[in-house]
């Protein structure tokens, strides 16, 4: 039996409340359906999750990346930083440039 969520269309799928009792649960919208103890269960089986690719090139990325003298806004102090910039957003608006610390590796972007 293949439930579907009223309010979104999406697949209902089978959890376990913080209850101990079963319900249909949608993993888009907050609705939820508890499941009746006369309601027969032939089986729940955990979804695995897909990977997520890295958007921005991920370590790879920071091979080949340049330094600047930049404050690291962790608590290590370091002035120094590796540096790209992409364009990430229409091409009348400037580039972000993307920093990590050379010392700590803390990761953030300006612009």
């Amino acid at each position: 039996m293949l439930t579907f969520c009223p309010n979104c269309s999406n697949l209902l799928l089978i959890s376990r409340a913080e209850t101990g009792m079963f319900r249909f649960e949608c993993r888009t919208c907050p609705y939820d359906f508890p499941i009746r103890e006369h309601t027969k269960i032939y089986g729940t089986r955990e979804l695995q999750r897909k990977q997520i690719d890295a958007v921005l090139g991920g370590d790879d990325a920071w091979k080949n990346a340049d330094q600047t003298t930049a404050q690291c806004p962790q608590e290590c102090g370091n002035t120094k930083a590796y540096f790209f910039q992409l364009q990430i957003r229409s091409a009348d608006e400037p580039m972000t440039t993307f920093l990590r610390c050379t010392q700590c590796f803390h990761q953030w972007r300006e612009n």
